[in-house]
């Protein structure tokens, strides 16, 4: 197989789940995606169109070379005929009588969608992030399938890259590593492949929802006054049998909830601040080095991770004066079976109290296992999927209230694997993946890629909290370099800003992290 379609991503398991029978099982289209959006998928549309809510997903791929218009054209054209939400969009009843439904546009204009622009010289990284910060902030056409993708041109040393936006109610990290393995191929000069069919259509308005949820409403209702009465019925038999245990059951769940998403550390005083201003800085990490520094302490690649990030804030945050011991950190779990389909979100959040102030990396790298171990194995860990569709019929207004305190963190930090070889797009060869995450309505945000060999680590943060660029850019480096010395002289490389001790160790240096992003000559 030549094909990326034949590409695994790497899969993290966080946690084992189970299936649930349901009563009411959601239509599926003929690709096995949902046909209804879930609740929670739901609120992510909706945040959209405010900025305060907004949680798009974006990435930008750097290529070793800027690939054929025509034949990069002609990848997307045909990967929207294979993954049907590059083609649909979302429709909503006019009343909320019926769930907004993913329908094929009968309108698709892939032009729209797929952008070609050019950087200006010299073409650093640097410059490609600030494009992609303004991409990060505007908001998609909610009228047209949510994503746009563009090339972009004149990157340093005859590079291009590859900038992928795309709305978090479409699907979550791992769901759309799975959803774009159609894009790739794993040489750079594959066979010939055959075009997909053209998906059908559907020409359905608000309206017409509208009128199908009133014909099915009296269906529902029964549907749903049936289920509630089986379902009081097994509950009022189980607590006839057996009351204590089950009493206690409900308290369990019950704090656990509360652990679950009520407060963890108290905030910290130099990052309260909120605006609609934001920037973004990476740095580049061989894989091996990172696997090899959590190893030495006995944890996993998440947890080094979050050792390091954890260093740099407690730099930054004794820099400015304000040291403080802990602060709330909210870290996505992946919920996604096997089974589940690539479209839709599968994650639920666990709150940390982040060990800024353990002066050992070996030590907060214990500390965050621990935590994590403990958390993963609450009963309500999808507690805020539990609440989602009561959340999803506020209005707006409370939305946005609401952003950002369920979660009562002031950072949040993902984990997304995606292919550990080399891939190619349209003959260009992707040497590297950043991953800007949504800011709602907390500090930073902070997303580690691994692909390829290598760890790009991400950091975007509101500039009304984070006031000092070039310090926090100093801290990553220093942060994430006291955890790879834990394996060995691994060290961190700076991708979007240059470093005094890099810029000297890049003239002997001949690493591909040096000399693939042209961040010496920024």
């Amino acid at each position: 197989m030549y094909r990326a379609q034949a590409l695994k991503p790497l899969r993290v398991s966080e946690r084992p789940t189970s299936v649930v029978p349901m009563s009411n099982a959601p239509e599926v289209d003929a690709a096995g995606l949902p046909e209804e959006l879930s609740p929670l998928d739901q609120i992510l549309h909706r945040g959209e169109a405010n900025p305060r809510t907004r949680s798009g997903i974006l990435t930008v791929e750097l290529l070793d070379t800027t690939p054929d218009w025509n034949t990069f054209r002609a990848r997307f054209e045909n990967a929207s005929r294979k993954v049907l939400r590059l083609r649909q969009k979302v429709v909503t009843p006019t009343l909320p009588t019926a769930a907004p439904r993913w329908v094929v546009d009968p309108d698709f204009n892939l032009d729209f969608h797929l952008r070609r622009v050019r950087v200006p010289q010299p073409g650093t990284l640097r410059q490609v992030m600030d494009l992609a910060e303004v991409a990060a902030q505007s908001p998609l056409d909610i009228s047209r399938p949510l994503w746009t993708a563009t090339l972009i041109e004149g990157v340093h040393d005859g590079q291009a890259a590859l900038m992928v936006h795309l709305s978090h109610a479409v699907t979550d990290g791992v769901g759309g590593v799975e959803m774009f393995a159609n894009l790739y191929d794993l040489e750079r000069d594959p066979p010939p492949q055959d075009t997909a069919p053209l998906p059908i259509p559907a020409d359905l308005s608000p309206n017409d929802l509208m009128r199908q949820g009133f014909n099915r409403l009296p269906g529902t209702i029964a549907g749903g006054v049936r289920d509630a009465l089986f379902g009081a019925a097994q509950a009022v038999g189980h607590v006839v049998r057996d009351p204590v245990s089950r009493l206690g059951s409900v308290i369990d769940y019950a704090m656990s909830g509360a652990r679950v998403i009520g407060p963890v550390a108290p905030p910290s005083p130099l990052l309260r601040r909120r605006s609609l201003s934001s920037r973004s800085e990476a740095i580049d990490i061989e894989f091996g080095a990172l696997h090899r520094a959590a190893k030495a302490a006995g944890g996993s690649i998440n947890d080094a991770y979050l050792a390091g990030l954890c260093g740099a804030l407690r730099r930054y945050h004794q820099a400015k004066g304000v040291p403080v011991d802990t602060l709330p950190m909210a870290v996505p779990v992946n919920l996604r079976s096997e089974a589940d389909p690539a479209g839709g979100n599968r994650f639920a959040g666990v709150n940390l109290a982040a060990p800024i102030g353990l002066s050992d990396p070996a030590v907060r790298i214990r500390n965050i296992r621990t935590q994590m171990t403990r958390k993963r194995d609450e009963r309500a860990l999808d507690m805020v999927g539990a609440i989602a569709p009561v959340v999803s019929l506020l209005p707006d207004s409370v939305l946005e209230s609401m952003a950002g305190s369920i979660v009562n963190s002031d950072v949040q930090a993902s984990n997304v694997p995606v292919y550990a070889g080399d891939t190619f797009i349209a003959g260009a060869k992707v040497l590297r993946q950043y991953g800007l995450g949504p800011l709602p309505g907390v500090a930073m945000m902070v997303v580690l890629i691994s692909r390829s060999g290598y760890c790009t680590i991400t950091t975007r943060y509101d500039r009304a909290a984070i006031t000092d660029p070039a310090l926090l850019a100093r801290c990553l480096l220093a942060g994430f370099d006291e955890v790879l010395a834990l394996g060995g002289d691994g060290r961190a490389v700076p991708a979007t800003f240059t470093d005094e001790s890099s810029a000297l160790s890049s003239t002997t240096s001949t690493s591909p992290a040096t000399s693939t992003n042209g961040s010496a000559a920024q």
